[in-house]
């Protein structure tokens, strides 16, 4: 069972009290921008064996939106941090190579 804390406000939920939204960190483009880059934001997202970044909702508890670092393959959590930050912090990065010495970003 995966189990992830909200950082928002602190409880450990598991996967039933949570919705999963996708793929944390994806780059929007404006106006002016073309189809294929309105595509590609829509329609494709990476899926990896291995290290995710991911966007979650604490759906049955605060309500609010968060970002997980997981494992894909092991479900291992390395981190959970707001959703308000457009990449994955350093601390977090540095977890997760400490964890896995051959990940690269």
């Amino acid at each position: 069972m995966l189990i992830l804390t909200c950082p928002n406000c602190g409880i450990a939920a598991d996967e039933t009290e949570l919705s999963p939204g996708g793929q944390a960190h994806l780059k929007r483009f404006g106006p002016g921008s073309d189809d294929s880059d309105f595509e590609g934001y829509l329609f494709l997202r990476d899926n990896p064996r291995g290290v995710h970044f991911e966007r979650w909702r604490h759906a049955m508890g605060c309500g609010k939106w968060f970002h997980a670092a997981r494992c894909t393959v092991t479900n291992e959590v390395f981190a959970t941090y707001s959703a308000q930050t457009s990449e994955p912090p350093q601390d977090v990065l540095d977890r997760i190579t400490a964890r896995r010495p051959d990940w690269q970003s």
